[in-house]
């Protein structure tokens, strides 16, 4: 049985060739990624001149950006689960000067905690204006607020990307905690993790900080680093490969049989990555994947991979993205120094290798089990057990004891005999072979591939939710070889 790290390495050097390609055609000066697993980073590479002649490696000091969003909310739910915060409490609770904006209607909510964390405050999206407000005081933020906002949708249902809502989230924070937000983030989330190369001002930083930087007239222009603020909360922090990827594996960890300990619950780690609001197609252009917004990360659905958990950051001279996979753990992390290099195209596409090498090293073993699929409870293990015998021997009562009744009310059992056979003599399958394949979307589902002559057979079956463990869904399908 191959494991993931054997797998992984099957593509390192294609990976890698997709970030040296990138400072090769002049996207960014320097270009760094790294893979990981539930263990740790397990692969990492570098290329281009991170600023004194050498190529950036795991331990070189970037910004993250928005990357750091997922900090914040990790931090606001460290808050929450101590009793000090409530999801549901207004902006106005923290942030008197919220009290001067005029909602959009009479009737419309103040913005609550959840609403900010949630990108669906109701505010524009505001990444250009934002990216430039760090470093202003919380006196000029409320007079921000004092001035008046614009709404694009009531508050409360739509999601629109808003780096002001993380901006009022860090004014949360404060007040709760009763220092500067990058004080509560560093000593709530940051330190017990360990993640001491995670810091909110480069002046911290004991590893080489990288200078941003944007294309002009052929050649790259440095960029002032700004220092923390206001705004730190929505994508304040420098960090390394290294650290990053500790941080994406402590988040993943948390769907795993054994979760991580740390300051932030596994319960809370999951609330983090579940679908809260739906994105807009408009705000994802291009992508097949269903994607949603959950408390400081984006949750995509792939019909192949599962949900995959990511975000990106881009400030003025960098680029950052991190993603992983909810069912095994396995995902990228990369940088970049150039203002909208959009180093996340390239991170999706590693991503992207890494699973399907991990997928397809999942053949089964001897006993028909499968390794690192979505896993399948013992029921739909016994599950596939028995109609394996079903298929070899049709019988009806058979049938009748491992089926809920309404598989034979949906095609009766005669047909279903003749089906079966006619799918299985199209392809010579062979019954009694350990299947070639396997595929799980959720525990209650799986998907199996038996071999034959001229092709092979695809038999699915999904489980009703009786703890009986009785099939619901029985498909035999010929997979006839192309020729």
């Amino acid at each position: 049985m191959t494991g993931p790290h054997q797998a992984i390495a099957t593509v390192v050097d294609r990976v890698d060739e997709l970030f040296r390609s990138r400072v090769e055609q002049g996207i960014a000066p320097s270009s760094v990624w790294g893979v990981f697993d539930r263990s740790g980073l397990v692969a990492s590479g570098g290329h281009g001149d991170r600023g004194d002649g050498r190529r950036p490696d795991a331990d070189t000091v970037y910004r993250i950006a928005s990357c750091t969003k997922s900090v914040t909310a990790a931090t606001l739910l460290t808050l929450v689960a101590r009793g000090a915060l409530d999801l549901d409490a207004p902006i106005t609770d923290f942030v008197p000067a919220f009290g001067a904006v005029d909602l959009p209607t009479a009737d419309s909510p103040v913005p609550t905690v959840r609403m900010l964390l949630t990108m669906s405050a109701g505010f524009p999206t505001d990444d250009p204006w934002a990216d430039r407000q760090e470093s202003i005081s919380d006196a000029e933020l409320d007079e921000v607020l004092r001035g008046g906002l614009l709404f694009d949708s009531l508050p409360g249902t739509r999601f629109a990307y808003s780096n002001l809502g993380y901006a009022l989230l860090g004014r949360v924070g404060a007040v709760v905690t009763g220092q500067p937000f990058t004080a509560a983030a560093s000593e709530t989330v940051l330190r017990p993790l360990g993640l001491t190369d995670t810091v909110f001002s480069a002046d911290e930083s004991t590893g080489f900080v990288v200078t941003g930087v944007r294309g002009h007239e052929g050649d790259w222009e440095p960029l002032p680093m700004t220092g923390p603020g206001a705004f730190s909360s929505i994508g304040g922090l420098f960090s390394t490969v290294r650290d990053l990827a500790r941080w994406a594996t402590h988040l993943g960890s948390a769907f795993s049989a054994a979760p991580e300990a740390g300051p932030v619950s596994p319960a809370d780690r999951r609330l983090m990555q579940q679908a809260m609001r739906v994105v807009p197609p408009s705000v994802v252009p291009g992508s097949a994947r269903a994607t949603a917004y959950g408390f400081g990360l984006f949750v995509e659905q792939d019909d192949r991979f599962g949900e995959l958990v990511s975000h990106s950051g881009g400030y003025p001279g960098f680029s950052a993205h991190m993603r992983w996979s909810v069912r095994d753990g396995v995902g990228v992390v990369a940088f970049e120094n150039a203002t909208q290099a959009k180093v996340s195209a390239a991170a999706q596409r590693a991503h992207d290798l890494v699973l399907d090498a991990v997928l397809t090293a999942q053949a089964p073993d001897a006993t028909g089990a499968s390794s690192g699929v979505a896993a399948t409870t013992r029921a739909t293990r016994a599950a596939q057990s028995a109609v394996t015998r079903l298929l070899a021997d049709w019988r009806d009562d058979l049938a009748d004891a491992i089926c809920t009744p309404n598989v034979a009310m949906d095609v009766p059992y005669d047909r279903r005999r003749r089906a079966v056979a006619q799918a299985v003599a199209e392809v010579g399958a062979d019954l009694g072979a350990a299947p070639v394949a396997e595929y799980a979307a959720t525990p209650s589902h799986l998907r199996w591939w038996l071999p034959g002559t001229c092709g092979r057979l695809r038999v699915e079956i999904r489980l009703a939710p009786a703890a009986a463990g009785r099939v619901q869904t029985l498909n035999v399908v010929a997979e006839p070889a192309e020729r």
